[in-house]
């Protein structure tokens, strides 16, 4: 009788594992697409995946679903390792019913998300799902609200990353949008609100499932993800990759790995990065990955907003935030985009304690009638909200222009910075010089007997008065101007100091703006 039931218990699993067949399991393949169990697998150190809820099944018995078998109820849920650290997932399996998701479906989700919760862990959500489970009618509509509820719950508490490695689309998009990281596979994952097909019969517009929410168009264009992978297996290992920036939870701070670069390593190279012309761009990343231990910079949102850079660094070992405007695009301005890019990011950091570097040449806002009817104000304020109510340790550091209200933006002391640092090359001011020279000189220039000469030589004096370190440092602004080649062992000597920092702000029952 017991070799009976043991022979039964295999016999179920074997079914449960196999989702909806070899011959689903081979179109997934076809489609350049891994199964929910392959993921699964690739996600977590070897053999230490364990599986919840296995058995359940449905309980529709609308349109002939009573007989309809849907092993594992068409997701994979559980929890393992991740580089020795417990993390829960879940992998909708779209050979079981298209992945489509059903009261059940979304209650094994649902306690995935409890117990990491509970736990303290990261949770990692993997779509591929047609949507919701038509038949079981606001069964499923419930469903979806079950973990949209828990998505802001565990916002902030513990790191909950998304991966679309499928079709993502109706309501279900809402989960991966109230997530940290979301992750797209190019060519096989998309998400949409509403589908082409809906478009052309409501609007008449004609345009791809790709084109409207490929990958790429959620990387560059709406800024909805935040990394894009060329394959299933590539993305699972980029996930691997983020979680070892991130602690298990907000108690907690990220782990700290070894490092073979010397923390007293001078970079000579950054000594001649800034060109001798305000004009001339240079690319921010190049500085980035000076400084970082053995030149790791691993960039969130690398395609969109590119004038803004973000992503996460190690500094001897301890996980770091960068900040950084770009030289190389408009000038670094900050826009809307831009400014939506670092709020976001900012208060992700520190929400789960990793300390935040700020990297600035700014000339201002990016000008313009689109930049203003589209809301700057309203957008550029989230990144001097998201500054002044962080409290994880801020460095910044002014590498050339640091002009006006964008000065400000780019994490002053006065916004919250604890140490602020500025290269010789530093040009720190209301506005830069020619601006300046237009505006307060505008009269002595109009009247001197050659105004081209006049104006150039004006345009010195500001400079050497104003466009430099050492006014802001007379005041305490900047705590030290310091020579670039240094600036490795500066930045990790300012962390160790701020890494025992506590601050508070006052309790509030809703402190934040829409991010």
């Amino acid at each position: 009788m017991t070799v009976n039931k043991l022979e039964d218990l295999r016999q179920r699993k074997e079914k449960i594992q196999l989702g909806g067949g070899e011959k689903r399991i081979a179109a997934q393949h076809e489609k350049g697409k891994l199964t929910a169990r392959e993921r699964i697998n690739l996600l977590f150190d070897e053999e230490t995946f364990v599986e919840i809820d296995a058995f359940v099944k449905h309980r529709c018995t609308n349109f002939g679903m009573e007989k309809v078998e849907t092993p594992g109820e068409g997701v994979v849920t559980g929890y393992g390792m991740v580089d020795g650290r417990i993390v829960y997932a879940y992998a909708q399996d779209f050979t079981v019913v298209g992945g489509s998701l059903g009261q059940m479906h979304a209650q094994k989700i649902s306690k995935i998300q409890d117990l990491a919760l509970k736990m303290g862990a990261p949770i990692v959500g993997i779509n591929d799902s047609g949507g919701a489970r038509i038949q079981e009618g606001v069964d499923a509509l419930s469903g979806y609200a079950n973990i949209f509820y828990r998505n802001t719950i565990a916002s902030g508490v513990v790191p909950q990353i998304t991966a679309i490695m499928g079709p993502c689309a109706g309501g279900a998009v809402y989960s991966p949008a109230l997530t940290d990281f979301i992750f797209m596979v190019d060519k096989t994952s998309q998400m949409f609100i509403t589908g082409p097909q809906v478009i052309k019969t409501v609007t008449g517009e004609e345009v791809t499932s790709e084109a409207l929410g490929g990958a790429m168009t959620h990387n560059r264009t709406s800024g909805v993800a935040h990394f894009v992978a060329p394959n299933d297996e590539a993305c699972i290992a980029e996930i691997r990759r983020l979680l070892s920036f991130l602690p298990s939870n907000n108690m907690e701070t990220a782990p700290i790995f070894d490092t073979e670069d010397d923390i007293n390593k001078i970079i000579p190279e950054l000594d001649d990065i800034i060109p001798e012309s305000p004009n001339k761009p240079y690319d921010m990343k190049t500085v980035i990955t000076h400084l970082a231990d053995d030149g790791d910079f691993y960039e969130v949102q690398p395609y969109y907003a590119t004038n803004m850079i973000t992503g996460f660094i190690r500094l001897n070992g301890q996980s770091v935030g960068i900040i950084a405007n770009q030289p190389k695009v408009l000038a670094g301005c900050l826009d809307i985009n831009a400014s939506d890019k670092a709020g976001r990011f900012i208060r992700t950091c520190d929400a789960f304690n990793v300390p935040i570097l700020t990297l600035v040449d700014v000339p201002g806002f990016l000008p313009g009638t689109n930049q203003e009817y589209g809301g700057i104000i309203r957008h550029g304020a989230k990144m001097l909200y998201a500054y002044s109510e962080a409290t994880v340790p801020l460095v910044t550091l002014i590498l050339r222009k640091a002009y006006g209200g964008a000065y400000i933006a780019m994490c002053c002391k006065e916004l919250g910075a604890d140490t602020v640092l500025a290269w010789p090359t530093a040009e720190i001011a209301v506005m830069g010089p020619e601006g300046a020279a237009n505006i307060i000189f505008r009269k002595e220039i109009a009247d001197a007997d050659d105004p081209q000469a006049a104006r150039a030589e004006i345009i010195e004096n500001y400079k050497a008065e104003f466009a430099t370190p050492y006014k802001a440092a007379e005041r305490g602004y900047v705590d030290d101007v310091i020579e670039p080649s240094a600036t490795r062992p500066r930045l990790i000597d300012a962390f160790n100091m701020l890494a025992s920092k506590r601050e508070t702000r006052p309790p509030k029952k809703h402190g934040n703006l829409p991010v």
